[in-house]
């Protein structure tokens, strides 16, 4: 149960260009890997190929040993969770319902839909006595993308892609989502794929970071073989700067 890629590329325009540069990495089973990387680096583009919302160029892509050309995309899309910044709930509908919506395209009966979206908002925070009949525009910020988890958990997937979740929240909000995500890790061991823009976050979250820049891969590796042995100038020089503002900060303390 992981996810390889071999090889991908991915251009929008015939080849001119790339968003993704002959990218090789695996997502082992349970692991959390973070894709980490200014705007523009091929994160989101590779996210969106490993949920066939876009295809690659060249190279391949297998989610669970297949590869995902010759499995239906739906059926694809079924076994991956999806949560990103813009959370995207249905602002017509409540809570409950939002979580419910996979479980409901999949046929399971209401009584299995109603146990699993509540066993979810208990998971993620949101006594269902409190929020399962609210409507997202009644939420804070925080409590929506808590939903947009709890949607993306709804039908069990083995895989889950979190692309830049925390991104538009305040401090505080994403320091508590970040441990809550954390706290949902070791529960449900899930083979996560997480993008981010923060160091900070990427050094947090992540069992692996996977630096990409300009579409290409520098580095992939644990926490301390980046910071103890950055494989390039660039890693090198991204992971100096947040270290020097963090001592320039505790000079004026």
């Amino acid at each position: 149960m992981m996810i390889r890629l071999t090889n991908v590329s991915k251009s929008f325009d015939k080849g001119n260009s790339y968003a993704v540069k002959n990218l090789s990495l695996q997502v082992e089973q349970g692991e959390t890997l973070v894709l980490l990387g200014s705007s523009g680096c091929g994160k989101t583009t590779t996210l969106k190929m490993i949920n066939r919302l876009i295809d690659p160029t060249a190279g391949t892509i297998e989610v669970g040993g297949e590869d995902i050309t010759k499995q239906d995309p739906v059926a694809l899309r079924r076994q991956i969770g999806y949560v990103f910044q813009g959370i995207g709930l249905f602002p017509h509908m409540t809570v409950e319902q939002n979580v419910e919506l996979v479980p409901r395209l999949l046929g399971w009966s209401i009584k299995t839909r109603s146990e699993r979206s509540h066993e979810l908002l208990e998971l993620v925070g949101l006594p269902v006595e409190d929020f399962a009949d609210r409507f997202p525009d009644e939420l804070s910020g925080g409590q929506q993308q808590r939903v947009g988890v709890a949607r993306a958990l709804a039908a069990d997937p083995a895989y889950l892609l979190m692309d830049e979740p925390f991104g538009a929240l305040d401090a505080l909000s994403r320091e508590d989502l970040q441990q809550e995500l954390m706290a949902l890790k070791k529960r449900l061991k899930k083979t996560i794929v997480f993008v981010t823009h923060d160091i900070f976050e990427a050094l947090l979250l992540g069992d692996r970071i996977s630096i990409l820049h300009k579409g290409k891969l520098e580095q992939i590796g644990t926490k301390k073989d980046i910071l103890s042995a950055p494989a390039t100038p660039f890693v090198r020089d991204l992971f100096a700067k947040p270290a020097r503002q963090l001592a320039d900060f505790q000079g004026i303390m």
